[in-house]
């Protein structure tokens, strides 16, 4: 297996609250609540391990409340590249409703200093040596410009790293520009982006070729509950993925992604990097957390999957 970086600026402990449903403006009890170090590289790491991938984590961490995180990464066995900034990493809120639908509160981060920036640079410089791609995943903290950000992956092109990259925003309009080896939006996110209509699979299909001519070799777009459409150049497929029991969408995309990376750096077949990276997305919404937690029920989730060849429509 490969050696993984995972970055992730904006890190965040996610406190995820399941209740029936939601009454605004009402008080709403909790059947649970829970408490997990993350964030969208975090996330990606967790599933990489499970796959047996060797992986570094690293990106910002508020140095007044890491304990959950110091543990998440010694229970993991992950490396840790974290640079350690002045105040707290935030909390997001992950309401949960039964019938599926998520509402998310996410709380800004902590103020990311220049000295700080400098010191993820020079660190990454020092361990990117040995790591096969690197996944920059999630929102940009405070004090971090999207010029930055745009030169932190090409920083990481230089260093011989394949990098992944999963934003939105202006930061996926700046990482586009670097020429990530990979993308992962949704349609929304890639609309914005690229300020065109990604409606259908033709609009997509001459989103992906403009990305192409910008160096973006994989283009992956996820549609949720209705699969993912994938592009490279002589691939373009799309999954279906099976009818689940959802208890939480939060994780579902990273999932996906951390599939996808496993198989390409595998070298596997088109159809069998697609398949078992939807499968994995699919685990993903039937459990609060993070991580292949069943490599049984995973087999035959993936048995579920349906793989086609795109046409336009």
């Amino acid at each position: 297996m490969a050696k993984i970086l995972t970055l992730t600026l904006n890190p965040a402990l996610d406190l995820t609250v399941r209740l029936a449903h939601l009454q605004p403006g009402a008080v709403n009890r909790s059947e649970t609540l829970l408490t997990h170090a993350a964030g969208k590289g975090v996330n990606v790491a967790q599933v990489l391990a499970d796959l047996g991938h060797e992986v570094t984590v690293g990106g910002f961490l508020g140095e007044d409340n890491p304990q959950a995180f110091d543990a998440l990464i010694a229970r993991r066995g992950f490396a840790d590249a974290f640079i350690r900034v002045p105040g707290e990493t935030r909390s997001n809120i992950k309401i949960a409703e039964q019938d599926g639908r998520v509402t998310d509160i996410n709380a800004p981060g902590p103020q990311v200093s220049e000295q700080a920036q400098l010191a993820l640079l020079n660190q990454l410089t020092l361990i990117a040596p040995g790591h096969a791609a690197v996944v920059v995943a999630g929102s940009l903290p405070r004090g971090v410009s999207a010029q930055w950000f745009q030169s932190l992956l090409v920083h990481l092109k230089s260093l011989g790293l394949k990098v992944v990259l999963d934003t939105s925003g202006e930061a996926l309009r700046a990482g586009i520009k670097a020429g990530p080896w990979l993308i992962k939006p949704n349609t929304e996110e890639l609309a914005e982006a690229l300020d065109c209509a990604t409606d259908s699979i033709a609009q997509q299909a001459q989103a992906a070729e403009r990305l192409h001519a910008q160096g973006v070799e994989h283009v992956v777009v996820s549609h949720g509950a209705e699969g993912v459409n994938w592009f490279s150049p002589g691939t373009a497929l799309h999954a279906t993925p099976p009818k689940v029991s959802v208890a939480s969408t939060v994780g579902a995309g990273d999932s996906l992604l951390a599939g996808m990376l496993h198989g390409l750096l595998r070298f596997d077949l088109p159809e069998t990097t697609l398949r078992r990276a939807t499968a994995i997305a699919a685990m993903a919404v039937t459990q609060i957390g993070f991580g292949i937690s069943d490599d049984a029920q995973l087999a035959r989730l993936e048995s579920g999957v349906h793989v086609r060849t795109l046409t336009e429509q």
